[in-house]
């Protein structure tokens, strides 16, 4: 088994879901006392949030890629960047590194293509839903992606930011994102992207039988198990 390399702490509510999915995945795949090869480079959340704020993204990128330095250090094989939004720096990342790098977005559109989808709507951080760094690679792989209207993407931010990013988690809130999906799904969309690693602690598919959910943080972390067995 390779050792995957986590770059975490953005936040670290969903860091722990990555490694809690690798390791169900192992014990599933594997059994015994057998649990997944990992080396967390967790960073303070802070830095990262205050570049992003400022509109300070070569900063970001370069702390991410030192990080990702530290890892191959250590021994990682390849490297797992554990949040949407950062992958905006992924170049940043994978020009510091001889390291392979899972891309979230290519887990993404693997599921999306082996489900037949051709039109999502998606639902992130206003970086991940309001610039094209993400949805350009969804639409170079031939697949519509239906953003909220700017009002609902206040919503969705806030709530990521104010709330999941510290664990808080609030009826209201997923009463509002549930209405927000029910709008997407009212302007076609066939799936819904949870494409902020936080969303999936707030929604899950019970309480959407109606469509689809796609929560990165679980497409992600299986396509790094695969590649660490592989």
């Amino acid at each position: 088994m390779k050792t995957i390399g986590l770059i975490g702490g953005m936040s670290w509510e969903s860091t722990i879901t990555y490694y809690q999915i690798l390791n169900t995945l192992v014990r599933e795949k594997i059994g015994g006392f057998h649990s997944a090869k990992l080396i967390l480079f967790s960073v303070d959340f802070a830095e990262i949030e205050g570049f992003q704020t400022t509109n300070q993204w070569q900063e970001a990128g370069q702390l991410l890629a030192d990080a990702a330095k530290s890892l191959e250090t250590a021994g990682a094989d390849f490297l797992v960047l554990c949040t949407n939004t950062l992958h905006k720096v992924s170049d940043q990342i994978t020009a510091s590194t001889h390291l392979p790098f899972i891309h979230i977005a290519d887990a993404l559109i693997e599921e999306i293509h082996r489900k037949g989808y051709k039109r999502v709507g998606l639902l992130g951080t206003k970086y991940t839903m309001g610039e094209s760094f993400y949805q350009d690679m969804l639409r170079k792989a031939g697949i519509e992606v239906l953003v909220p209207n700017l009002e609902d993407q206040n919503t969705v931010n806030t709530v990521i930011f104010n709330e999941l990013c510290f664990g808080n988690i609030e009826k209201q809130s997923r009463d509002s994102y549930i209405s927000i999906i029910h709008n997407l799904i009212a302007e076609g969309a066939q799936a819904i992207v949870l494409g902020c690693t936080e969303i999936g602690l707030l929604i899950n598919q019970e309480d959407l039988p109606e469509i689809p959910l796609l929560d990165t943080v679980q497409l992600h972390a299986r396509k790094a198990f695969e590649f660490a067995l592989e």
